[in-house]
């Protein structure tokens, strides 16, 4: 393993647990473009239950937080966000917040309705009924020019036609991309990004 360290060669040889922390540069004034994945990216985010909690939770981001939002995309198993945090907006533990509750409420909402998805969302092992909706982590990018900001959008709204499941990303219900077409009939507004 050529230009690798040792300690990089034993964190390439454990799993995701024991991963390396990543680092995140906040306060930068730059926006965001934020990736996250469901545990085992199991295809769980297209319920409506998971879809309306998700945008509940991104829309009580922007009021509560002031998080500019400039696009998003939610995918059968991840999703991907650009946006801009307010300065004291520590945004890895933002998304850790955000996560966790759409996890407790999903989890809570199907758990009463008898759901059989609770039981494939286990951990690995658990006997408690502890359960992992999402992956531990999230990737986070510094979008630190106008250009890659509308690069990070467009990734978004390509996303759903890029794995197939339409054909134009209009007919992708859950992306901004309907409202950079002018809709304004969409189940989360937009903020503009100032380029």
């Amino acid at each position: 393993m050529v230009g690798i360290s040792r300690q990089g060669r034993q964190l390439a040889t454990r799993n995701d647990r024991y991963m390396p922390q990543l680092r995140h540069f906040d306060s930068l004034g730059t926006a965001r473009f934020v990736t996250f994945s469901t545990y085992q990216r199991m295809r769980l985010l297209l319920d409506p239950e998971v879809t309306g909690a998700i945008i509940g939770q991104l829309a009580s981001m922007r009021e509560q937080l002031r998080t500019a939002i400039h696009g998003y995309v939610i995918m059968p198993d991840h999703m991907h966000l650009v946006l801009t945090p307010s300065d004291h907006v520590r945004l890895g533990i933002e998304i850790g917040k955000l996560k966790a509750r759409v996890a407790r409420h999903v989890i809570d909402c199907w758990r009463e309705q008898g759901r059989a998805a609770t039981k494939r969302i286990r951990r690995d092992g658990a006997t408690s009924g502890y359960a992992a909706f999402w992956q531990r982590r999230c990737y986070d990018h510094n979008c630190r020019t106008a250009e890659i900001v509308r690069e990070k959008i467009n990734y978004c709204h390509a996303n759903p036609v890029k794995s197939g499941l339409v054909r134009d990303p209009i007919d992708w219900t859950f992306s901004s991309y309907r409202w950079y077409t002018g809709i304004r009939d969409v189940p989360l507004e937009i903020d503009a990004v100032q380029l």
